[in-house]
């Protein structure tokens, strides 16, 4: 059956409703009150980006020869209307739920966030006093133009994701103050009528430049185009050219102009004028912008207004063993991450980095912590004489500096240093290590779902595989010869590597079920994804539940497959879990008449990963942990409480409204 183009969801617009269950969250009651606070900063932060990203990719797309837009989106001015439109009425949506609901809880328990037209005189005094003190000398402002003869406004630049104040003068000019970056979003004032006092630093400074210039002055933030556009990324140094174009994304085109809706349209209208905007580019929200500070809310009272902690377990095998590959020789070990702790991925890189009888450490990073434990252990590594391989991704967007920081100080120490090849990306998350055993040489493999990184791994949700298995460790190292540049193509039986043969062999899986349906066997396909976008592979999706494959989707963000439709997808059934944890982890499991397969890996089912970017996605092979991670995915795909089910018009309806825990406070329990 042939698969209209209309038979897929947009991806745009399918990532919106991922950031609308973000604002469900914001909104759920049965969260404390600070988590929803946090959910309002992930919804903020997640939309900034977007504007960064996928906004300014749609508008170089208008730029291109009609024939060739055609073929990439067909209408991206329609598509960039029907974006403004779904982020103003979600945008109205956080506003009620700030207003009418998070302000009057915060009341509740004592605290007040107070405007600076609300000041009483003593907190005015306050104000003027912080001032003072903490903002006059670090205040980067163009104040007096009103007091030059200049016309131009070549220096008025707003720089990409920063918040300013502007206001209009008597004489027509704009004047402007950058809100300062280092200091605190959030002020406490004293105590009064026993309200806990906050205010945003911007009404202090609201306040006070209302009392030196007599002109209110209004929030804006501008989103600019995060695109490095390397021009030539097959000559040259890659490395150089990605680091010397960081500083471009302050400078990008812009792609969405915040501004405060309260904003008189005369001083709009001169922005037009002096930024080069236009109405297309301008969206009106409140009177605060960057509410991502939410995450940095402060709590004064003694109320506990977060969830409790949920602290990692430790798993009692890794806790007893005196030498992890010891442990991971008896049987291959799984972690699942923000469950059980990260701390064993690190132990096992210092292990490797003192142990004698290791050789050799090959290790891709992809998204690194600041002060990352993991880098520090392959740099002691080094200095114990270790042959250490990294390979680097420099193309890792909004991680490039720090990644490019941590290569360089591998590199410096001895490392054998790898960076990014041209047109794709290394988004594997492996390691290799040979150990020198008696006469013979054993390896050993880790492959995640998630990044090497210890800060993201307590609010991810991912698989780590740790396995001695030769029909695994022999065909990673064929991986990181690939990386090498020692091999083309890596010929594997078991791992799956994207960009050689991810595609394909996901393929035959799905055939394989399809030929099971049509003998009137047992056929099924679950998965469990970050993202469903791959045209290739919703088709093939839409063939089996033609044949009768019985397909149950776990989608966390953006998911263009469009279920429950007669003829096309009628088998097909599909929910998304936001709850606390990022779900991150990607499963795959094929019903295979009773005898499953089971897959996981980095890779979700999106062009890029399966076409663009280096992948490893492994077999499970050990019972248990089949087992294990099989009950995992079952107790999502049956939550009660934190599921949405996407249906064909992605309205995120909550599949129930149990009472009892979720799906991931169940696993917690389990683990």
């Amino acid at each position: 059956m042939a698969i209209k183009s209309d038979k897929f969801f947009n991806r745009d617009l399918s990532w919106l409703r991922f950031n609308h269950r973000v604002l469900q969250e914001a909104a759920d009651l049965r969260n404390p009150l600070y988590e929803r606070l946090k959910f309002l900063a992930i919804f903020s932060s997640n939309l900034d980006e977007f504007f960064e990203v996928r906004v300014s990719n749609i508008r170089q797309i208008k730029k291109l020869d009609k024939s060739l837009r055609k073929k990439l989106i067909t209408k991206p001015n329609k598509l960039l209307r029907k974006i403004k439109k779904e982020v103003f009425v979600q945008q109205e949506a956080f506003g009620k739920i700030y207003k009418e609901q998070i302000l009057a809880g915060l009341k509740e328990k004592g605290i007040s966030i107070i405007s600076f037209e609300n000041y009483t005189e003593a907190q005015k005094a306050f104000a003027e006093a912080y001032y003072e003190k903490h903002l006059a000398n670090i205040l980067t402002l163009d104040l007096d133009q009103q007091d030059n003869d200049q016309d131009d406004h070549d220096n008025l630049f707003i720089e990409n994701e920063k918040l300013y104040l502007v206001t209009m003068t008597a004489s027509q000019k704009i004047s402007w103050v950058k809100i300062p970056e280092d200091s605190p979003r959030f002020v406490v004032f004293p105590v009064s009528e026993g309200q806990h006092q906050i205010s945003f630093v911007d009404d202090i400074l609201k306040h006070q430049l209302l009392q030196f210039y007599k002109t209110p002055f209004y929030s804006i933030k501008i989103s600019r185009d995060a695109e490095l556009y390397i021009e030539d990324e097959y000559s040259g140094d890659l490395l150089d050219k990605i680091e010397s174009s960081l500083s471009n994304r302050d400078t990008g085109q812009v792609t969405r102009v915040l501004i405060d809706s309260k904003m008189p349209n005369e001083l709009l209208l001169k922005l037009n004028e002096v930024l080069d905007i236009n109405d297309t580019d301008i969206v009106s929200g409140g009177r605060y912008h960057n509410l991502k500070d939410f995450f940095g809310f402060p709590n004064p009272t003694e109320h506990q207004l977060s969830f409790p902690v949920l602290t990692p377990k430790k798993q009692k095998s890794f806790v007893e063993a005196d030498s992890l590959f010891k442990l991971i020789k008896a049987k291959d070990r799984l972690l699942y991450f923000p469950y059980e702790s990260f701390d064993e991925v690190i132990r096992f890189v210092e292990e490797a980095a003192v142990d004698p009888l290791v050789k050799d450490i090959k290790m891709t990073l992809y998204r690194v912590s600041k002060d990352s434990a993991i880098a520090k252990a392959l740099l002691m590594a080094v200095q114990n004489g270790k042959n250490v391989m990294v390979f680097i991704e420099t193309k890792a967007r909004f991680d490039e500096a720090n990644n490019i920081k941590w290569g360089k100080k591998l590199e410096q120490a001895g490392a054998k240093v790898m960076y990014s090849y041209p047109a794709i990306k290394v988004h594997s998350k492996i390691m290799y290590i040979e150990r020198k055993e008696g006469s013979k040489t054993q390896g050993y493999a880790y492959i995640g779902t998630g990044n090497f990184n210890e800060k993201t791994s307590l609010i991810y949700t991912d698989f780590g595989l740790f396995t001695a298995n030769d029909k695994i460790t022999d065909e990673l190292s064929q991986v990181f010869k690939v990386l090498e540049g020692k091999l083309i193509i890596p010929k594997t039986k078991k791992l799956l590597i994207s960009p050689f043969s991810s595609r394909s062999r996901f393929i035959e899986l799905i055939e394989a079920e399809i030929e099971l349906a049509n003998a009137g066997k047992e056929a099924s396909i679950t998965l469990k994804l970050n993202s469903l976008e791959d045209k290739k592979m919703i088709k093939m999706l839409y063939k089996a539940s033609n044949a009768g494959v019985k397909i149950r989707l776990l989608i966390r963000g953006i998911c263009c497959l469009i279920a429950g439709v007669e003829g096309q997808s009628e088998h097909v059934y599909i929910t998304s879990v936001v709850d606390r944890f990022l779900e991150h982890g990607r499963v795959y499991i094929f019903g295979n008449d009773g005898n499953e397969k089971m897959y996981i890996g980095s890779a979700d089912w999106m062009t890029r990963n399966l076409d663009h970017r280096i992948e490893v996605i492994t077999p499970i092979l050990d019972p248990d942990i089949f087992q294990k991670i099989k009950d995992t995915v079952q107790l999502q795909l049956d939550d009660t409480v934190k599921a949405r089910i996407l249906d064909a018009k992605q309205t995120n309806q909550y599949v129930g409204s149990s009472e009892s825990d979720s799906s991931q406070l169940l696993i917690y329990n389990k683990i």
